[in-house]
C-alpha cells in the first residue's frame, strides 16, 4: 500500500519547498521546520517534571563513547540561582540559546535588582526561534527546551519550547527520543502535590521504560529548584541510586 504522506513529501522536495524556509508547500508546511522537530525526536532524552514545592530536570546523557569522561558532559544548565533547562536535539543550538538566556537574566538583575521571572526568559528564547522560521538565509533552530524554575511570587514553572518558537507550560514533560514511553509513565504516576522524593522515582520510572537494559545512573544527569531556597542544586550519583533502588528490575 503506498503511503501518500511519503509521497506527497517526496513531491514537495523535488518541488524545492523543503530549501527554503520562507516558503510554504501547497498544504501550508513549512518543511524546514518539520526536520528541525524530527532533529528533537532523535535528541537525547529530557524530562521535566513540577512538583509541590519545586521544579526537577532529569535527562539522559546519551553516552555514545566508553572514552569519554561522563562528568563531562552537561545536559542540564544554569540560568540564574532560581532557573535552569536542558534541551533535546542539537545541542550546539541549545547552548546559543542557553546563552542568550543566561545574559539575559543578568541584565534583568543588574537593572532591576531582582530576578527574573522564567516567562520572561521563555517569551524572550522563542521569540528569536520564531524569527527563524520566516528569514531567509536563516535555519531553525533544531532543538526543543525544557525551561523550569521557581519564580518568588508564583511558584514552580516548568515550560517546554519547540523549533517553531511555541511554548507551553507543563506539569510534566519530556522531549526527545524516548517521549512516547516516558510520557505514558508520566501521565499515569503524576500527582498534583508529589514530593521532590516521588518526583525523582517517577522519572527515573519513566527513563527506565524507554531505556529498558540500556538504563545506567552513569548517564544520568538531574537538578532541581524548590521553595523557599529557589537555588539550582544538581543530584549526586549517591542520591540518585537511594531513589532508583527497586525500580531496576
Amino acid at each position: 500500500m503506498v503511503d501518500n504522506r511519503n509521497v506527497q513529501s517526496m513531491q514537495h522536495q523535488v518541488m524545492g519547498y523543503d530549501r527554503a524556509i520562507t516558503m510554504f508547500s501547497p498544504d501550508g508546511r513549512l518543511l524546514q521546520v518539520e526536520y528541525a522537530k524530527k532533529t528533537v525526536k532523535q535528541g537525547s532524552t529530557a524530562i521535566g517534571i513540577a512538583y509541590k514545592n519545586g521544579v526537577l530536570l532529569f535527562t539522559d546523557k546519551r553516552i555514545t563513547d566508553s572514552l569519554i569522561i561522563t562528568d563531562s558532559i552537561e545536559k542540564i544548565w544554569q540560568i540564574d540561582d532560581h532557573m535552569m533547562a536542558t534541551a533535546a536535539g542539537i545541542i550546539s543550538d541549545a547552548r546559543v540559546l542557553i546563552d542568550r538566556a543566561q545574559v539575559k537574566a543578568q541584565q534583568h538583575k543588574i537593572t532591576y535588582d531582582s530576578p527574573i521571572d522564567v516567562l520572561s526568559i521563555v517569551k524572550d528564547l522563542c521569540a528569536l526561534k520564531q524569527v527563524c522560521t520566516q528569514s531567509g538565509g536563516l535555519r531553525p533552530f533544531g532543538v526543543s527546551l525544557l525551561v523550569a524554575g521557581v519564580d518568588p511570587a508564583d511558584g514552580p514553572k516548568l515550560y517546554e519550547t519547540d523549533p517553531t518558537g511555541i511554548y507551553f507550560r507543563y506539569k510534566a514533560a519530556v522531549i526527545g527520543e524516548g517521549d512516547v514511553e516516558a510520557e505514558e509513565v508520566l501521565k499515569k504516576g503524576y500527582k498534583e502535590n508529589m514530593s521532590k522524593e516521588d518526583a525523582i522515582k517517577l522519572a527515573t520510572s519513566a527513563m527506565l521504560k524507554f531505556l529498558k537494559k540500556d538504563f545506567s545512573l552513569d548517564r544520568i544527569e538531574a537538578a532541581y529548584i524548590e521553595e523557599p531556597e529557589e537555588k539550582f542544586r544538581k543530584i549526586s550519583r549517591k542520591e540518585l541510586e537511594r531513589f532508583a533502588q527497586g525500580l531496576k528490575g
